[in-house]
């Protein structure tokens, strides 16, 4: 809100949440068993914060159109929070399964996808074209551009956003947890959820990121994140899963899309 206004933030809070509504009328209309539900958010804070920055952040989700985003005397969760925000009707699911689904619904339907196939150049335009490195031409009435950074421009967007390598570990839970996205207000954050591995339970808890290239020490930062999850929640068993990955982070906030 400081950098976008109360308007910049209510358009933002407004095409969130329809685009998980849209995700959610994909998956009922297709059938596709993605392991889509809804689920409430709850932002907590760090041990050492105010509950002020919470209600700093309650007025500004109510001046973005949120108005059933509340302020609650703790998470659902095994340890003590303490205040929390509970932004409701939030969702997971697991996005390979719907994009496999997506994929199979865009060839029923006469679309053709070809992977391996790096594009050399782009041209917009009337015109418009693009020519992989093997040669091959296609001609488009559009051309979306949806790589994670343009690779059509390297100076204007690249200046804006930077890359962060974020951390993750699963760990084996007998019981299942409570059905809920967690993050706190902790620098670096930490993010959690339950998920389905088969049959198997599993708690995933990330964070620990840092800008990519500046730190060389992944393995301390899966144990900081063994660490702290043992601390929040001593019923987690062994750790099933641990891997990294590559988020574009922009400098004021709002993704570049």
């Amino acid at each position: 809100e400081q950098l976008f206004g109360a308007e910049g933030i209510r358009i933002a809070a407004s095409s969130h949440t329809a685009a998980i509504n849209f995700i959610e009328e994909v998956v009922r209309e297709h059938g596709i068993d993605c392991e889509f539900e809804r689920v409430d958010g709850y932002l907590f804070n760090a041990p050492e914060q105010s509950v002020e920055i919470l209600k700093r952040e309650l007025d500004a989700a109510h001046r973005a159109g949120l108005r059933d985003v509340e302020l609650i005397e703790r998470a659902p969760t095994e340890f003590i929070t303490g205040p929390c925000l509970r932004f409701p009707r939030q969702a997971q699911f697991h996005p390979l399964k719907y994009l496999s689904a997506l994929a199979r619904l865009i060839e029923a339907r006469g679309g053709h996808i070809f992977t391996h196939t790096p594009v050399g150049n782009i041209r917009g335009g009337s015109n418009a074209c693009v020519t992989a490195r093997n040669g091959a031409t296609v001609h488009a009435q559009d051309i979306v551009l949806a790589t994670n950074t343009p690779i059509n421009d390297v100076l204007v967007i690249h200046t804006k956003q930077a890359p962060y390598r974020t951390y993750v570990v699963g760990f084996e839970i007998k019981e299942p947890c409570a059905p809920g996205l967690f993050w706190d207000t902790a620098d670096p954050y930490h993010y959690v959820r339950c998920a389905r591995d088969g049959e198997r339970e599993v708690l995933i808890v990330g964070g620990e990121d840092h800008k990519t290239g500046q730190d060389d020490d992944g393995t301390l930062r899966f144990e900081a994140l063994e660490h702290w999850t043992r601390e929040h929640f001593p019923q987690v068993g062994a750790v099933c899963y641990r891997w990294s990955g590559q988020v574009m982070e922009p400098v004021d906030g709002l993704a570049y899309i």
